[in-house]
């Protein structure tokens, strides 16, 4: 196992990890940045963006974070793909430096950026995966003015769902909202905004069983859950809000957490235990955008800057 001393480790090389690592840079902060997978996070599977400032003419979230990528790597930063972290721990003797381990590598750093993100819950169903960023979405902020003039389903029955359906209704001809429960879980208040609409058409006590597209969703299959009665509805986009998940398991019994899984943190994106902080997706957060974690990498990188000087 190799073993490397640093000032600060960086988990995760999405968008909030990425922007922390080139804040980090700047402020002279001798780092590590890691990630399970590919340098990029999640965003690299959405065909385009067209919210990023200074990419008016849409980009696909690929090439987006592989220009953020080059940006890291200009500076001679080493990505450390494919290294899961597993096990953090702090020094019992100084409780100042936090040992991180991998497969493969042992971290003993002073100072800890977390920004694993967080994953969509999935429906599970047929067809789902090979159309994830084909069609499939799971955010219509991001991805809903691609469908001016197109009909569009969303999936889910809660306050986000209803909330991102009504977004929609800005550019979509016409939103299906499915649900599978006889009743929305929606607050009351929104519920009506909702049935208010003219676009918005309701399908409830009805799941989606399989979902049909060659290079993009081009149908869904429906299953009444009274009935049993199958039909296809074709659309061209799907938006999904069952839910999420923040990547913070990690961190179980060392810092605070909401109700929701995600990580607490100060405005300063400073956890519950000195020296970790938290950026992006997989801390409390009120709107998950690329813009948004970027940023909080910068605040992550430049607080985290702050504390060691104060060591």
């Amino acid at each position: 196992m190799q073993k490397i001393n640093k000032e600060l480790l960086i988990i995760g090389a999405g968008p909030a990890g990425l922007g922390a690592a080139i804040y980090a840079y700047r402020a002279g902060i001798n780092f590590s940045i890691t990630d399970k997978y590919v340098a990029g996070g999640q965003i690299i599977t959405t065909d385009e963006i067209d919210n990023y400032p200074g990419f008016y003419d849409n980009i696909s979230g690929f090439d987006l974070m592989q220009n953020v990528v080059s940006h890291v790597k200009k500076f001679g930063v080493e990505i450390i793909e494919f290294c899961e972290i597993s096990d953090i721990k702090i020094n019992k003797s100084t409780k100042r430096i936090f040992i991180c381990s991998s497969e493969n590598y042992q971290f003993r750093v002073k100072s800890i950026i977390f920004a694993t993100g967080a994953s969509p819950k999935r429906l599970g169903v047929e067809g789902e995966d090979g159309l994830i960023g084909k069609g499939i979405s799971f955010c219509a902020t991001c991805d809903g003015a691609l469908y001016k003039d197109k009909e569009v389903v969303v999936i889910g029955g809660g306050n986000a769902a209803i909330e991102e359906a009504l977004f929609l209704t800005k550019f979509a001809s016409k939103v299906y909202l499915i649900h599978r429960r006889e009743e929305l879980r929606a607050s009351k208040a929104i519920q009506e905004k909702g049935f208010a609409s003219s676009k918005m058409n309701f399908i409830l006590n009805t799941e989606i069983i399989k979902f049909n597209g060659k290079d993009r969703v081009e149908e869904i299959i429906l299953k009444d859950k009274k009935t049993g009665d199958i039909k296809n509805l074709k659309v061209d986009g799907v938006f999904e809000y069952v839910g999420i998940n923040p990547n913070s398991r990690l961190l179980s019994g060392l810092v605070d957490f909401d109700e929701y899984g995600a990580i607490l943190t100060d405005k300063n994106l400073q956890t519950s235990v000195a020296g970790i902080f938290a950026a992006g997706d997989v801390r409390n957060t009120p709107l998950k955008q690329v813009i948004t974690a970027t940023a909080d990498g910068a605040i992550a990188a430049t607080s985290a800057e702050k504390y060691l000087a104060n060591l």
